[in-house]
């Protein structure tokens, strides 16, 4: 099942990640840890690709089964 890109960015806010700014159609997270920060970006699509999902999850540190893969 295809998300989008405001379903991926409600499921990255449900794991710490804030809304730092938007260019166009794409938005930046980031969730700041004690040791590092984490940064990744979300294209504001209507379909996001497997690939883009999983590229998001690898830079958030997630797996993909919170996007339904």
């Amino acid at each position: 099942m295809p998300i989008s890109g405001q379903q991926a960015i409600k499921v990255l806010e449900k794991h710490g990640f804030v809304v730092s700014r938007q260019r166009g159609s794409h938005v930046v997270l980031i969730k700041q840890g004690q040791a590092s920060k984490k940064i990744t970006v979300v294209p504001l699509h209507k379909e996001l690709k497997k690939g883009t999902i999983r590229g998001i999850a690898k830079l958030a540190g997630l797996d993909g089964k919170e996007f339904g893969l």
